[in-house]
């Protein structure tokens, strides 16, 4: 599904005449200003599903996506840090809307993500103090004379005798109920799209690599094949992983060229920086 068809950046000559205009200004950056023009990234033509911006540090495809998701007013979680010029440059960009975009599309960051794996982290910290108490509570209940005297006692009584009969870890876990730490970072990153990725949406994701082993990346690359084909969902995605990069009738942006130019996945540099290294070790991998 396509919502957005076309995105248009301001050209050199419209950036240069609006910084001519302020000039003596004290501003020490003039961000996002002067960071697309050095690869001549102007107009992006979206008409795949899924739009890939490559590229290295510097490149400006976080900026890129970025001014998008403000251009089109697209939620995100993790507060983003604007310029004094961010709202200036936003204004000079034009797009092309051929369907209205649906509520829920998004942008989604690595500092969303991270925001999130922080949260799960301070719910287990507070998960790991109560689980600490019930260790003691254990071994009190344990070795306990406790008897029942009235109905106010029961809940006390039950305690006692799960301690009696189960191990110390059985017994915990049936305190705790839900144990949030059931998933490594990784895990927690991946659910973290799977969650904010729902059917019918524009997706803008920023380096969704990060944090995630290769293993989940291709499983996210199915994911996202699959919202694209069957769930009517577009993305455009700023990467330079070689697994999200290979994903199915993707287009690819390359941002590291002296002029923007669309390539396969098998011309990248950084790609071909991997297959080079490969083939230098492919005798220490066995059959």
């Amino acid at each position: 599904m396509i919502y957005l068809s076309q995105f248009i950046f301001p050209s050199i000559d419209m950036e240069e005449n609006f910084l001519h205009g302020i000039r003596e200004t004290c501003y020490s950056t003039y961000y996002p200003f002067q960071v697309l023009p050095k690869h001549q990234v102007h107009t992006l033509n979206l008409d795949e599903s899924v739009t890939i911006l490559y590229g290295g540090n510097g490149s400006g495809k976080t900026t890129a996506l970025n001014v998008i998701a403000e251009c089109l007013k697209l939620q995100r979680d993790a507060l983003y840090n604007k310029t004094n010029f961010f709202a200036d440059y936003v204004k000079m960009c034009e797009h092309v809307l051929i369907r209205s975009l649906p509520e829920g599309s998004r942008i989604i960051t690595s500092d969303d993500v991270f925001d999130f794996m922080l949260n799960i982290r301070g719910l287990n910290e507070g998960i790991d103090v109560k689980r600490s108490e019930l260790f003691e509570e254990y071994y009190q209940d344990r070795t306990s004379g406790f008897q029942l005297h009235s109905i106010e006692d029961y809940d006390q009584l039950v305690k006692v005798n799960q301690a009696r009969r189960l191990s110390k870890s059985k017994y915990v876990k049936n305190q705790l109920n839900n144990n949030v730490r059931e998933h490594s970072n990784g895990e927690t990153a991946y659910l973290y799209f799977t969650d904010k990725i729902q059917e019918n949406g524009l997706y803008l994701l920023d380096e969704p690599e990060n944090s995630l082993s290769p293993k989940r990346q291709q499983e996210l690359v199915k994911f996202i094949e699959d919202s694209a084909r069957f769930f009517g969902c577009q993305f455009i995605i700023a990467t330079h992983s070689p697994f999200l990069l290979a994903m199915e009738h993707a287009k690819i942006y390359d941002l590291d060229q002296e002029k923007m130019c669309t390539s396969k996945w098998t011309e990248l540099s950084n790609v071909r920086s991997y297959y080079d290294f490969f083939m230098a070790h492919s005798r220490e991998f066995t059959p």
